[in-house]
Formats: C-alpha cells, sequence, structure tokens
C-alpha cells in the first residue's frame, strides 16, 4: 500500500493539507509535522475520515504538539525526554482513534538540536555522554512499548547524517540508527520493528563512505514499512522518484510489493504523482 505524507503539502493546518491530497485522489495518507497546534485536530480528522474512507498513519511529530520541540526520546534533559515520551504516547492514542495500526518515531539523538536548526546544519555543540542518552533511550522504549500494550505496530525510524553535519561534529556522528550497524548501539525490544526511510539512507551512507544497496538490502529485508524520496547524497532534499535514478535502480532491484511505503517528496504534486506512479509500476510488476 502507498501513502502520501501530509508534510509533503505546505498548509497551516492538518486538516486543510488531508483536504488537498484528498482533492488529488489520495486517501491513504501518513500525518506528520509541518502543520500549526489545533486543539481540535482529531475530531476533524475522524470527520474528514468519514465523510471520504481514508486511511490514516501517524507519523514521528504528529500529533503536532501545542509549545514546538524537537522530539528527542534519548536526551538527558528531563523536560525534553519527559515531552518526547508523552508525545509518543499521545500519537499512540490519536492511533488507535484513527484505526492506524502503526506509528514510527525516530532514533534518539546525542544533543538538544535547536528547533531553528531542524533539517539544516547544526552547529557544533558538545554531545551527551553517550551510555547516558543510551540509557535513557532505552528507557523510554521500554515505557512505550508498555504503555503500547500490543495495541498497534510500533517502528523506530533511522536518522540522516548529512555531510554538513558529519563535518560539523568532526566526523561523529551525533546521531542513533543511521546505518545497520549503529542500530546495534542501543537494545531495541523486540516489540519493536525499524521504518526504513530510504532517502535518510542514501545521505547517511554517503557520509560514511558505506555501499548504499548493501545497507539498503540489510535494512529492507527487517521491514514491512519505509519511506521513500530521493536527493543528492548529500543532504535530504525531498526530491522526487526518477525512472533514471540510483534510488530507482536500488528500489526495483529489491522491491516488494507486500510493503507499506510513505512517499515523502516536497517538490510539488506533479513530482508527488510521478513518484506514486512509479511505485504502482513496481507493486504491479510484482504482483
Amino acid at each position: 500500500m502507498i501513502y502520501i505524507s501530509s508534510s509533503c503539502i505546505k498548509a497551516s493546518t492538518i486538516e486543510n493539507a488531508v483536504k488537498i491530497l484528498v482533492n488529488e485522489g489520495f486517501t491513504n495518507i501518513e500525518l506528520s509535522g509541518g502543520t500549526n497546534y489545533d486543539e481540535n485536530a482529531l475530531a476533524k480528522l475522524i470527520q474528514l475520515q468519514e465523510e471520504h474512507t481514508i486511511n490514516f498513519l501517524l507519523h514521528n511529530y504528529f500529533p503536532t504538539p501545542q509549545i514546538p520541540f524537537v522530539l528527542n526520546l534519548a536526551s538527558i534533559d528531563p523536560a525534553i525526554a519527559t515531552s518526547s515520551l508523552e508525545h509518543v504516547k499521545k500519537a499512540i492514542d490519536w492511533s488507535i482513534a484513527l484505526g492506524a495500526n502503526k506509528y514510527a518515531f525516530h532514533a534518539g539523538f546525542l544533543l538538544n538540536i535547536p528547533l531553528k536548526q531542524i533539517g539544516i546544519k547544526i552547529e557544533k555543540v558538545e554531545l551527551f555522554d553517550q551510555e547516558s542518552a543510551i540509557r535513557q533511550f532505552e528507557l523510554n522504549l521500554r515505557s512505550i512499548v508498555e504503555y503500547n500494550d500490543d495495541r498497534i505496530q510500533l517502528y523506530i525510524e533511522n536518522n540522516v547524517l548529512s555531510s554538513s553535519n558529519f563535518k560539523s561534529f568532526d566526523k561523529k556522528d551525533p546521531f542513533f540508527f543511521t546505518s545497520s550497524e549503529n542500530l546495534n548501539q542501543f537494545k531495541k525490544p523486540k516489540e519493536l520493528s525499524i521504518l526504513l526511510d530510504a532517502a535518510h539512507l542514501k545521505v547517511s551512507c554517503n557520509s560514511l563512505s558505506l555501499n548504499f544497496e548493501q545497507e539498503f538490502k540489510k535494512l529492507y529485508s527487517q521491514t514491512d514499512y519505509f519511506h521513500v524520496s530521493d536527493n543528492d547524497g548529500k543532504s535530504d532534499t525531498n526530491k522526487g522518484l526518477k525512472e533514471d535514478s540510483e534510488m530507482f535502480e536500488v528500489l526495483a532491484r529489491n522491491w516488494k510489493s507486500d510493503k507499506v511505503v510513505t512517499i515523502e517528496v516536497y517538490s510539488g504534486m506533479d513530482e508527488i504523482k510521478n513518484t506514486h506512479q512509479i511505485l504502482e509500476k513496481l507493486n504491479n510488476r510484482n504482483d
């Protein structure tokens, strides 16, 4: 099944983002960050779902929090760690209310990223003590698993390590889970799966001098859920998929039509639709 991320749409409210996607013929929608807080958002989404028979999934920084922050389940700042944990619990509750059977959140990282630096080069700061951050992350993961109580399937998404951030931190990786190897740096509860963001992985492999397709194969075989967009390998720019690209070739050689995939393309509706058509072709080829 192919979903479209609501973050593909520039809209002030999640309601408007969903309406735009529905009007374009998309009813499999992954709700993600990028819209303003709305205290009535859940009720509005339920109404839209009833009117248009929408399949929803929630992702990472949705529901939009009333007070913006950077979600980091490995933060050693008690306030951020607590806010992150409570956000994930709320997302689980909303997932159940909307009939979603999956929810994914990003792996943690070794610093508190300022809001204004999300998605761009991060200014170098002293990193958290790794053992302390891993301990906090594992504690939060166990709390999430216990709270969820097998109600939906939970996933940890791989982070992206851009070339600029790798250089900024003197070729140290400040993020958890940017490759198959450092997925093992923390104890992942067996109740948690992984969400593979192929575009994140392409960038991280370039930064870490790893073979992208080899890494993709290792992680793709471990999940039934992944994200797709494309980029130049240096930063996560959320471009559309092209059939003459390395990304397409890697997908085509390894594609399984029984997985859930979300399109995260921010370069306009035409590229969203083109990427959707390309993925549909891959699905039909494998049926």
